[in-house]
């Protein structure tokens, strides 16, 4: 008895971390971050977003986030209205449910010169990859900050990121390793 119950928390600790492998985070902008210098629509195009991924925005003093809630504010670059504003110069946005999600920066000028990003989420277990012109709803959870959880966020892109691909292939083996340690501890 003893080892079928080791055997059934070792599995569950495996998935557990294949849960935890397959989230990943998002510098925006890569190296660079939220900074005008950087192109965020080619930056944006070969990444794949999926609910449980991070959004990490660095940044200077001079710049701000700017969470807008629709895609006519994200266009028009509307600031009125923000769903969430963050400015700590290192905010954490979770991606928990599918959508479109657009951020701009609040500093004036800057969304108009382009330094603004739109992210389409797909779900965790998606293997689609959404178009740049994807329409998707948005979400209306507003409780981004540094390190807070939030809703999703949509990225366009039309192939996977080498991050998606690290992911899968660590929490594959990950739960290969778990399954084959634990039949082999129970027998």
């Amino acid at each position: 008895m003893t080892m079928q119950a080791a055997l059934v928390i070792l599995v569950f600790s495996g998935l557990l971390a294949v849960k935890t492998t397959l989230a990943a985070k998002h510098e925006i902008g890569g190296s660079q971050g939220w900074d005008p210098s950087v192109d965020f629509d080619s930056w944006s195009s070969d990444k794949s977003f999926k609910v449980g991924d991070q959004l990490v925005f660095k940044y200077s003093t001079l710049h701000s986030v700017v969470e807008l809630g629709s895609e006519a504010a994200y266009k028009s670059c509307d600031l009125g209205t923000p769903v969430n504003s963050l400015s700590t110069g290192n905010d954490v946005v979770k991606l928990s449910k599918t959508g479109a999600r657009y951020f701009a920066c609040g500093t004036p000028g800057h969304c108009q010169s382009g330094m603004k990003v739109k992210v389409n989420v797909v779900s965790a277990d998606s293997t689609a990859v959404p178009s740049p012109d994807s329409d998707s709803s948005s979400g209306d959870d507003s409780d981004s900050s540094s390190g807070s959880d939030s809703g999703s966020s949509s990225g366009s892109g039309s192939r996977a990121s080498s991050g998606q691909v690290l992911r899968a292939s660590t929490g594959n083996i990950l739960a290969v390793g778990s399954l084959v340690i634990g039949l082999v501890w129970a027998f």
